[in-house]
């Protein structure tokens, strides 16, 4: 994808990744790349002053760090299916769920990609 196609929000993560400069980046640098692996056609966005945000069709998730933690927030997540059980946080809400990283975990690409195209579909039926 070129600078263009991008736009100024892809270039804002790419900031936010390099900033970060340790495992948070790699992080949020790794989930980028399997958002966009699930699906090419995710528009980056940049809102609430700072927080990356994926979305087609409607927001799929957003991707906030913090000191401890890359946290990926599903929009609707409450409403999607989760047989890998990825979602750990978050998950007392009627809308929302979210999955928290930390240092040295590893993220299971494939279930995760199923999920951001879980996501999708269902913003597609709204």
């Amino acid at each position: 994808m070129s600078e263009e196609q991008q736009g100024p929000a892809s270039a804002l993560i790419d900031a936010r990744i390099k900033e970060l400069g340790d495992w948070r980046g790699q992080m949020l640098a790794e989930i980028r790349a399997i958002i966009h692996g699930a699906d090419a056609e995710v528009v980056e966005e940049w809102k609430w002053r700072g927080v990356p945000v994926w979305s087609r069709h409607g927001i799929i998730c957003t991707g906030e760090t913090y000191k401890s933690a890359v946290k990926m927030t599903f929009a609707k997540g409450a409403a999607l299916k989760d047989p890998s059980k990825l979602f750990n946080a978050s998950l007392e809400g009627n809308t929302r769920r979210a999955i928290d990283f930390h240092e040295g975990d590893s993220i299971d690409a494939q279930a995760l990609k199923t999920l951001v195209r879980a996501a999708i579909e269902l913003n597609k039926k709204k």
